[in-house]
């Protein structure tokens, strides 16, 4: 019974997108939960406003989808970050257009309105570089997340390509100090 309860409470967790913000890759148990997908692989926006420099981005792994989240530097719920992701056929670079390569067999191009540098402190907060995996950032191991580029930090906005196993349902969220991008593992129409 106290199983049944665990995994209740983790599922809870995980559709109020709670759990698995850890920076660490992150195993939840092996219940045979449906999976409540059903998000879609459309364009997801929020004006691509914010000012707030981007501090770190980590991943983890959860038991429907794997999740990758943007700290965002003394964001509040209030400032609304801005974000626009969305399937692209090549990510191409913001500022110059080249193209830049990223494995697996979708690229989800995301764009956070947050900077890698921080102008009131005069100091880059973030240390991507462009065409580089993002790092501390390793998703070997991941059932939907298959690469991390680094695109680049232009006119305010961070640029990220995720390369996933197929162009599969996610969701943005946010909170205070997160951009968080969560990719399912597979289509599911529970909801």
């Amino acid at each position: 019974m106290r199983r049944w309860g665990t995994a209740i409470a983790a599922i809870v967790l995980a559709s109020a997108g709670l759990a698995g913000t850890a920076g660490a890759a992150q195993a939840v148990g092996t219940s045979s939960a449906v999976c409540a997908t059903a998000w879609g692989s459309l364009e997801k926006t929020a004006p691509l406003a914010g000012g707030k420099p981007l501090e770190n981005v980590r991943t983890s792994q959860n038991e429907c989808y794997d999740r990758m989240v943007f700290d965002i530097k003394g964001a509040t719920a209030a400032d609304k970050t801005g974000f626009r992701v969305g399937y692209v056929q090549t990510l191409n670079q913001a500022g110059t257009g080249d193209p830049i390569a990223v494995g697996g067999g979708a690229i989800l191009e995301i764009k956070v309105g947050a900077s890698t540098y921080d102008y009131e402190a005069g100091e880059r907060t973030y240390p991507g570089q462009a065409r580089q995996q993002l790092p501390g950032v390793d998703v070997s191991g991941y059932q939907t997340f298959r690469d991390t580029r680094f695109a680049s930090s232009f006119e305010g906005e961070t640029q990220i390509g995720l390369g996933v196993r197929a162009r599969l349902p996610f969701r943005v969220l946010q909170s205070d100090g997160h951009v968080i991008v969560d990719v399912a593992h597979s289509w599911n129409a529970a909801s």
